[in-house]
């Protein structure tokens, strides 16, 4: 039976779990460094909690997040509540509050003929602590205040919220919440995977909505450890119009794909050990540009 494995840090560093694919067993994951780098959903199959702490409120929250297996699909259901603490630097506008997310992930992921650009319409993931990942802004320069209203993917400087000139008021896990309380994060969730210091290459962390696996930000290159570049390069020059002023990365629009200046694909994947997977890197996309299979309709947000 496959069994995916978590190292528990700080507490209980170098301490292991085994999670068996048919387990109902609750286990603590409560700041978890995960290791396993299996591809299939289903190899992580598991029912954990967390104890943590919203730190600015002070206010504590118990995570719970469940991975069932059914034929071709799992099926990912959380609370929302992240795995670790969270919010000692944000500037949320709503407080956290918990929530009853189902996500269906193909267990058979498969490329499409082409990518399907991302949009506000869906959530791009969800990772094995449960939390969703929501990567586009509903800003844009000149429309509204620039941080809500924008719903029109062909409206150009659309903010990016993992831009430090963005000021989207994440947390220093890289989230923040929606209206209605949801937990989410923009980019690299600064958890689940070593990040400084790791001795192999990142595991499996979380699963897009079509189904690939999104891995941790180091690969193994030529036999050399190492963070995953992205190939998508900062424009020269200065901005046409809008906000004008130098691309700096405030906005999406500041980067352009250029084929084989990185590691990663237009939609910031590559294959690993034979299997295709999304893979963080410190700048944009920062996780994904756009799906490399089909999303599944489970992932289509509802209205807030």
């Amino acid at each position: 039976m496959p069994i995916l494995r978590s190292k528990l840090a700080p507490a209980t560093a170098g301490a292991l779990i085994a999670l068996c694919a048919c387990t109902v067993q609750a286990h603590d994951i409560t700041n978890a460094l995960l290791s396993s780098r299996a591809a299939n959903c289903a190899e992580h199959a598991a029912h954990n909690t967390s104890k943590v702490m919203d730190v600015q409120n002070r206010t504590p929250f118990e995570g719970a997040v469940q991975i069932t297996v059914i034929g071709a699909e799992c099926t990912i259901r959380s609370n929302a509540v992240p795995n670790h603490d969270f919010n000692a630097t944000g500037r949320f506008r709503d407080r956290v509050r918990t929530q009853d997310q189902i996500y269906t992930i193909t267990a058979q992921p498969r490329e499409a003929d082409q990518p399907t650009p991302l949009s506000l319409r869906y959530d791009n993931g969800v990772f094995l602590n449960g939390v969703k990942l929501d990567l586009l802004a509903a800003g844009c320069h000149g429309v509204g205040n620039g941080r809500i209203g924008c719903n029109d993917m062909r409206t150009p400087y659309r903010y990016d919220p993992m831009a430090p000139s963005a000021s989207f008021g994440t947390d220093e896990h890289n989230a923040h919440t929606q209206p209605d309380g949801t937990y989410h994060y923009h980019g690299n969730p600064m958890a689940l995977f070593e990040q400084k210091q790791p001795t192999q290459a990142s595991p499996v962390i979380g699963f897009a909505a079509d189904g690939f696996p999104i891995f941790g930000s180091y690969i193994q290159v030529g036999g050399q450890l190492r963070k995953a570049r992205s190939s998508y390069q900062l424009k020269t020059g200065q901005r046409t119009g809008g906000p004008g002023g130098q691309h700096d990365g405030t906005f999406v629009d500041d980067w352009v794909y250029v084929p084989g200046s990185g590691d990663l694909d237009e939609c910031n994947g590559m294959r690993q050990d034979g299997a295709y997977g999304y893979v963080i890197t410190e700048t944009y996309p920062h996780v994904m540009a756009c799906f490399k299979g089909t999303p599944d309709e489970s992932f289509r947000k509802r209205r807030l």
